[in-house]
């Protein structure tokens, strides 16, 4: 399967791609977690990037469709894949169609998980995560529960930057639904229930 994750930032998309990997063993692929680790150890790109991750904003296409280039030509990629977190825009959506014809290894879904905004603003200033071991939790754990490290808030989860990043969102992202809609790719989910019956539904909508 060949799959485009969409949705806005909290909506649960790693969530329900970490639970696609775990039974079916696609490859997921997040540009996020991708350019976190580039920043985290210093590399030109994650140097390039801080900056527009730090205020929100999405980082230049440039940088992100080299990226995801080079990861889809690795071997574990191609039996498929869930992409999270591009495309962001349309520019991107062509190119990444461009780049998939070119490997012969077209899309067959655009997910979109749909949560409302309002849930997703609390979802995420809630949101800490441990420094030791990266678990993602709640404001309401003093410790992270898997290896006793100190949960802290990620810079990109206070309140205004959360709001810029919906705000971002809503002007460049969300016409991707009417791109993969036009392409008769766009399947939908509510991800505003319990993650097992959001799952449970992904899989149907997928045909797994």
């Amino acid at each position: 399967m060949n799959i485009v994750l969409l949705g806005a930032p909290g909506a649960g998309k790693g969530t329900q791609a970490a639970k696609l990997v775990a039974e079916f063993g696609t490859p997921h692929i997040s540009t996020g977690d991708m350019l976190r680790a580039a920043v985290k150890a210093g590399t030109p790109l994650g140097k390039k990037a801080q900056s527009y991750m730090n205020a929100g904003e999405l980082v230049p296409d440039e940088v992100i469709i080299g990226l995801v280039t080079e990861r889809l030509s690795e071997p574990d990629t191609q039996k498929g894949f869930i992409l999270d977190g591009f495309p962001r825009t349309s520019a991107q959506a062509v190119a990444l169609d461009a780049e998939l014809s070119r490997l012969n290894r077209p899309l067959d879904a655009a997910l979109l998980v749909d949560v409302k905004f309002d849930v997703i603003i609390k979802r995420l200033t809630s949101r800490r995560m441990c420094k030791e071991c990266g678990f993602i939790g709640t404001d309401a754990l003093s410790s992270c529960p898997k290896c006793g490290g100190e949960m802290y808030q990620r810079s990109d989860d206070n309140e205004q930057t959360v709001r810029n990043r919906l705000e971002v969102y809503e002007r460049s992202t969300a016409p991707l639904i009417d791109y993969y809609r036009g392409s008769d790719l766009l399947v939908t989910v509510d991800g505003d229930r319990d993650v097992e019956l959001v799952y449970n539904d992904i899989k149907q909508l997928l045909h797994l």
